[in-house]
């Protein structure tokens, strides 16, 4: 799934190498992101642009993809990548995925997920809580658990509860299954998000297409594949991620794929500080940001908008974006 980056989305097809041919690689997006999928992924299919007409959460976005890939292949398995993360080395990411499928082709109920050991306290991801060990079950070395609960983003001080206990990953948000399986594991969990979506497969190649299209999605309900799926499900297994991954949707993920500097700064574009310290700026080419007494800030400056915010409270960046687009102010996003 793609929600911006023109790169990112190159380097996630990239990740994949021939595992997965062009012509069974899907992308979800929203219908204003479809140029830019088609200029990283020239070579993908057209008809496998699935073109969101609004957004309606990540249960949506898979069960659509689900769908239109079993209409192609009953007895496909379907690995689910979101497109804003950074992942390496490559090669342990390719050999985790094939772990992944195998434990599936074992049994095509089970639904695989895959755990990020937590670097940090974070109240930006969602937690996986693992239960019995089943490493070896299947492989001796590549931890692999039970999945006892999922933890929706919690408080910082539950965040640190989480780290300590050893117990909790953060939520990749990748998944591997049988397409008919998470089909069948919505029609039985989420009814209602599978009949609007049922519609829209069964109206493909239509002259009602679109129209059905906007109507239904419009219709669904907003929620992640967690709580719709994942949370209900009997047999779910979480992979411990041999792979290094960190998701650059977080603006504090800029310090650790660029680095700092000796006050412990980050600077993407021209910056002059004073007395700054913990600070992350990002600015156009010729545009300066002075910053003086500054200590654990993110400052964003584009061509029509300003970001001034603590560097610890994301969660209230992702707030503004929401009053942002209920004010209809979709262009300064």
């Amino acid at each position: 799934r793609v929600t911006g980056d023109r790169t990112l989305l190159a380097q996630t097809r990239e990740r994949l190498g021939d595992l997965v041919p062009d012509e069974r690689v899907f992308v979800v997006t929203g219908d204003d992101q479809v140029e830019l999928v088609r200029e990283s992924l020239p070579s993908l299919p057209p008809e496998n642009i699935l073109a969101e007409p609004c957004g309606r959460n990540t249960a949506a976005c898979c069960a659509w993809a689900a769908l239109a890939v079993r209409a192609k292949d009953p007895e496909a398995t379907l690995l689910v990548l979101p497109a804003d993360h950074v992942i390496e080395p490559e090669d342990m990411f390719v050999l985790a995925i094939k772990f992944a499928e195998q434990m599936v082709e074992m049994d095509p109920r089970r639904l695989v997920t895959f755990g990020i050991k937590p670097a940090f306290p974070s109240e930006s991801y969602g937690y996986i809580e693992r239960g019995q060990s089943l490493t070896a079950t299947f492989n001796r070395e590549i931890g692999t658990f039970a999945v006892k609960q999922f933890r929706e983003k919690p408080d910082i001080e539950l965040a640190k509860q989480y780290v300590e206990s050893g117990n909790f990953y953060w939520n990749s948000g990748i998944f591997v299954w049988k397409a008919k399986s998470i089909v069948e594991e919505l029609a039985r969990h989420a009814p209602d998000l599978d009949h609007h979506l049922e519609r829209i497969v069964n109206a493909v190649g239509t002259d009602d297409y679109e129209t059905v299209l906007a109507d239904e999605f419009e219709a669904i309900q907003a929620i992640s594949i967690d709580y719709a799926v994942m949370e209900k499900a009997s047999d779910v297994v979480v992979i411990e991620a041999p792979f290094h991954w960190d998701d650059v949707g977080s603006w504090q993920s800029l310090s650790r794929l660029h680095g700092t500097n000796g006050e412990g700064n980050t600077n993407l574009g021209r910056h002059l500080g004073i007395d700054t310290r913990g600070t992350i700026t990002r600015s156009e080419k010729d545009h300066l940001i002075v910053t003086i007494g500054m200590e654990d800030t993110i400052i964003v400056h584009t061509e029509n908008a300003t970001l001034v915010a603590n560097k610890n409270d994301e969660e209230a960046v992702r707030k503004a974006v929401k009053l942002i687009e209920s004010e209809g102010w979709q262009e300064y996003l």
